[in-house]
């Protein structure tokens, strides 16, 4: 039976859930106190069709909280104007620049409004993991530290089966590459096999941490593969995805899946459109900082954190939240994302 682990961080500004298996991270669920509510993965709302597009057999939605309108994908049996109400439920987050995609519920009337938020991260945590109570202080924030930075890697390896493992995401599709490490393999056909096999599984994880979605294409170890058993693992790899959909393994090595969008990806989350941490992610990390530092030292009367006068700015009300214990500096010498704690 496999090991779960929850973890809760909930620092002021940004709540962040983490889930193990075995000591590997299977989810990194991050909320933010600015986040629109109406475009939460799971929210309900009235909302306005904006716009017809016959051509794609979509409707574009005011949610009415500001932000790229909603994307609702049209049945034959869907019959809307312009200018309708319809209830509707967000079943994946924004993207790409583009809106939060949405289910029609029912027809509806007044203004744009929220009916129901989408689930906390408790809630998220509590269903991936019923039962499990988290883990919270600083070991959540080192925990919530480690996740990022295997969701925000591109190589993985698994050294028992020298398996050399990379994805990447693309605006078309999801690539992933299997291979073997520098100076392993091959070893015949069944060390293959087992490496391919353990390669899905690890690609079912790593996309799930990255809340990615969309095409899927796993270049695999070798040619001539058996294509049911190959199937069979990737049934198994990504069982937690019910609505997956798989093809079979094509003559050049490749198998190709289509998996369900969910929540915004963490790298738009975390990044700018320049793929450096955004503002708002380098004022989140010091106060995180922060946190674990007055969590991890509690005999410490006073720690202060200098931060550059632009993150010091955003982060001022997060910092006040954390208590007296909690001092915050702006200072010019610091250089973007490199805040620095202090004693006293």
């Amino acid at each position: 039976m496999s090991r779960v682990e929850v973890f809760l961080d909930e620092t002021p500004g940004e709540t962040r859930g983490v889930i193990l298996r075995d000591g590997r991270a299977e989810h990194l669920i991050i909320q933010r106190g600015d986040d629109l509510a109406e475009h939460r993965l799971g929210a309900r709302s009235v909302g306005r069709v904006m716009r017809i597009e016959p051509a794609i057999k979509a409707a574009f939605v005011d949610l009415g909280a500001g932000g790229a309108a909603g994307f609702l994908a049209l049945s034959g049996a869907a019959r809307l104007a312009e200018g309708a109400k319809v209830e509707v439920e967000v079943t994946a987050e924004a993207r790409d620049g583009k809106g939060p995609a949405l289910k029609l519920i029912s027809p509806a009337s007044g203004e744009p409004r929220l009916i129901a938020e989408g689930p906390d991260v408790s809630a998220i945590l509590s269903a991936l993991a019923p039962g499990t109570a988290p883990i919270t202080g600083a070991a959540a924030i080192q925990a919530s530290w480690d996740a990022e930075d295997e969701a925000l890697a591109s190589i993985a390896v698994v050294e028992d089966l020298g398996l050399d493992l990379k994805v990447e995401r693309t605006r078309a599709l999801v690539a992933v590459d299997l291979d073997w490490m520098a100076g392993a393999g091959p070893g015949g056909r069944p060390a293959r096999d087992r490496a391919n096999a353990r390669g899905l599984v690890e690609t079912a994880r790593l996309i799930g941490l990255k809340s990615w979605g969309g095409l899927v294409a796993v270049d695999l170890i070798g040619v001539g593969h058996d294509g049911d058993a190959i199937s069979a693992a990737a049934k198994r790899a990504f069982a937690g995805l019910p609505q997956r959909v798989l093809g079979p393994v094509n003559r050049f090595g490749v198998l190709m899946l289509s998996l369900p969008w969910g929540r915004t990806p963490i790298e738009a989350r975390l990044k700018d459109e320049s793929g450096a941490d955004s503002l708002r992610t380098r004022a989140q990390a010091a106060v995180r900082t922060l946190n674990h530092g007055l969590m991890s030292d509690r005999a410490v009367p006073v720690i202060t954190l200098r931060s550059p006068p632009d993150e010091a700015a955003l982060a001022e009300p997060w910092v006040r939240r954390l208590g007296p214990r909690a001092r915050l500096v702006a200072d010019p010498a610091r250089r973007p994302g490199e805040s620095v704690l202090e004693q006293g």
